[in-house]
């Protein structure tokens, strides 16, 4: 691997969810604040809060780069925030984006589904999407012992009763990214 590959690779990306030109209201005027949002990691599902470079154009749904600080381009400054941090506009967006990440990754979640494996000998991994229970996650495990998954629609097909893959894992996403008191995370916090 060369060193502009690994460098790459160092790199970590958000989308914004919003972006409040005037600043977040923190008891300073408003003309004194710079541009500031919100954003989510494209990798391991991280809540930032974000301030813009002045000069910066964006807008919602604009990539951007969290870290390292020298790779950053509009941003000054950005920390992780929970869930409840974020401003309604953000809140609200954050479910079309986690959509549209699982949407695009399909590679990667559709290899969640081929290598998820039992974490206690009651639970397992799958266990853990919403509406996969007993039954569900056996024939999961059948079908993917005969020949690994490789698309939702695939998934779909031979798992009768899985509805929408895609959209069962951005649901848990959401739930993870919703409640901090979860105590098992597959995704929010976990490199992939």
């Amino acid at each position: 691997m060369s060193e502009a590959d690994s460098d790459e690779m160092d790199v970590r990306r958000a989308v914004v969810l919003d972006y409040l030109a005037h600043g977040l209201s923190e008891g300073r005027r408003r003309f004194q604040q710079s541009p500031a949002g919100y954003a989510l990691n494209t990798a391991d599902f991280t809540l930032y809060q974000v301030a813009f470079d002045e000069d910066a154009r964006i807008t919602i749904g604009t990539n951007v780069v969290v870290e390292p600080p020298e790779e950053r381009d509009v941003i000054e400054d950005c920390r992780p925030v929970g869930y409840d941090d974020l401003s309604s506009g953000a809140q609200s967006e954050l479910e079309y984006v986690v959509h549209d990440l699982v949407e695009e990754n399909e590679e990667r979640f559709v290899d969640f589904y081929n290598d998820a494996q039992p974490i206690t000998l009651r639970l397992h991994q799958l266990n853990l999407l919403p509406g996969i229970g007993k039954k569900l996650r056996n024939t999961i495990l059948d079908e993917r012992k005969r020949k690994p998954f490789e698309s939702f629609e695939e998934l779909e097909d031979r798992v009768s009763g899985l509805h929408d893959p895609g959209d069962v894992l951005a649901n848990r996403i959401l739930e993870e990214l919703r409640d901090e008191d979860l105590k098992y995370r597959t995704f929010v916090g976990q490199e992939p």
